[in-house]
């Protein structure tokens, strides 16, 4: 095994904090860093009054009174992260500004010059990404656990709502990890035929723990209903959330003044972006390359939305043994049961999701393509995610992969 791949040991924990993966929040950024000295305060100031200059229409005109400063002073990771999160709700902020056709094709330089930079340094894209507004844009509000959001866009709650339902929903599966990192150390053994057969029994735990753990994350999602409204997530948040990548009010893709000279063209952020369910797809051999060949394509550039040690980590996890051809290859109707858990509680998230995106994106688009049509238009609008795909067909391929990669049990 070369030394770039997750040595499973008694310490795989320690491994992974290399990944930048914690055990508590999994992927999920810990305690967050909540300020920025001088001279970035002017970035934090704008940011945390993004709702009040929308309204007033001021947003743009405070954007370009920003002073042009270097990123050299933003010397360690939680500090690159808030910067990266902040300039995001700027770029969002400043090109969809107050939603409708009053869209910007040209980001200043005084922003895309520092947020391109800082960008590179991190090997994000210069966009609002899943890793900036979920994993990064939290504080706990108290000593009881309670938490809320760094930054908002115009929306009221709902922003509030629909990212910390997303962090919840992550932070649910987060144990799970660190058990799947027990399962490959068990597998590794048992291929140095070092393990004995009573030690299965701590394999079926561990595919328990994970099942359960999955279910939990659906559990969480299930808040959305409480804390998210359809009419104000499709109307008023996805607007921000959307990126300038198959997007018909900026089909060039947006100008990064001093940067490029031409458009660039990226995605807004999605789930699609997080690492944890890439993760579980790749620990229980669910391969989506087998599924439609533009999700699978999909997903894979989506990597490239994600901070790069967790890149790293899903490539690791890639290049371990295979839990699914090692219960396979035992036979065990028990076993294989237990697997089968793990794979239909994905299934069941990717469904619920779909009923969700029904909910949030499907049914408003309906009706807003009504209000707006005459009787004579018939046609259907086409439901786009925030990451630019036809979401629907997106998230029924993956599930329906998803549901093949269930075993037989005799």
């Amino acid at each position: 095994m070369s030394h770039n791949r997750i040595l499973p040991t008694k310490d795989s924990w320690k491994n992974l904090k290399e990944y930048h993966i914690d055990e508590e929040v999994g992927f999920v950024l810990p305690t967050p860093q909540e300020e920025l000295p001088y001279p970035y305060d002017q970035w934090i100031s704008i940011a945390k009054n993004l709702p009040e200059l929308i309204d007033k229409n001021e947003l743009r005109k405070e954007v370009e009174k920003l002073k042009m400063v270097g990123i050299d002073d933003l010397k360690d990771h939680k500090s690159q992260r808030l910067a990266h999160l902040v300039l995001g709700y700027i770029t969002m902020a400043y090109v969809w500004n107050q939603g409708g056709e009053d869209v910007c094709e040209v980001l200043p330089k005084n922003i895309a010059v520092p947020y391109c930079e800082l960008s590179k340094k991190l090997d994000l894209p210069p966009i609002l990404v899943y890793a900036d507004c979920v994993l990064a844009n939290w504080k706990k509000k108290d000593p009881n656990g309670n938490m809320d959001i760094l930054f908002s866009f115009p929306g009221g709650d709902c922003g509030k709502g629909f990212f910390l339902v997303s962090l919840l929903v992550e932070i649910a599966a987060a144990s799970a990890i660190k058990v799947s990192l027990s399962i490959l150390a068990n597998l590794y053994l048992d291929f140095h035929k070092q393990i004995k057969c009573e030690d299965h029994n701590t394999l079926q735990r561990a595919l328990r723990y994970i099942a359960s753990c999955l279910k939990q994350a659906q559990e969480e999602f299930k808040q959305i209903h409480e804390y998210v409204d359809p009419n104000t997530f499709f109307n008023v948040l996805r607007i921000y959330l959307s990126g300038w990548k198959g997007n018909p009010l900026l089909p060039e893709g947006l100008k990064y003044e001093g940067v490029w000279e031409t458009p660039k063209k990226f995605a807004g952020g999605s789930a699609a972006q997080s690492s944890v369910f890439q993760c579980f797809d790749v620990l229980l051999g669910i391969q989506q390359s087998s599924g439609e060949e533009s999700s699978f394509k999909f997903l894979q550039e989506m990597r490239e939305y994600m901070p790069l040690a967790h890149r790293k980590f899903l490539q690791s996890l890639e290049s371990a043994p295979s839990v699914r051809e090692f219960v396979i290859s035992k036979g065990d109707a028990k076993l294989k049961a237990d697997y089968n858990e793990c794979v239909k509680a994905m299934a069941d998230l990717r469904k619920f999701h779909l009923k969700i995106v029904a909910k949030y994106i499907v049914i408003p688009s309906k009706n807003k393509h009504k209000a707006n049509s005459t009787s004579e238009e018939t046609s259907e609008p086409e439901n786009k995610g925030t990451g630019g795909t036809s979401v629907m067909t997106f998230l029924k391929s993956v599930r329906n992969t998803t549901e093949k990669f269930l075993l037989n049990v005799d």
